[in-house]
């Protein structure tokens, strides 16, 4: 049993690298998950860059050379919690998650 000993701990190797290479997390099998994942991350990318996008407008026009009244006051009114005594406000209260559901992030 001693001189086979080695050749087998080497084909135990062998094979359990084999399954790795095929069934592992960067196997040649799990390509459709990593397919399913960068197209997951793409469409995060897009909303974050939009986001991007949209903030940089507002500062632009928070800034001293082009500071748009009706932003700076909606920003104070977001900030501060006033309301103008001629707007009407309307409270709507989030609706309460259903059980067993799990916010996703």
């Amino acid at each position: 049993m001693k001189p086979y000993f080695p050749s087998a701990i080497l084909m135990l190797l062998i094979a359990y690298l084999g399954v790795q290479a095929l069934t592992g997390e960067r196997g040649l099998l799990s390509g459709g998950e990593r397919e399913a994942m960068l197209l997951r991350r793409e469409a995060q990318l897009a909303g974050i860059l939009e986001q991007r996008r949209d903030l940089e407008v507002r500062v632009r026009y928070l800034r001293t050379d082009s500071l748009s009244r009706d932003l700076l006051e909606e920003r104070a009114r977001a900030v501060l919690g006033f309301a103008d005594p001629r707007d009407y406000v309307i409270r709507v209260s989030a609706p309460a998650p259903e059980a067993g559901s799990t916010p996703k992030a």
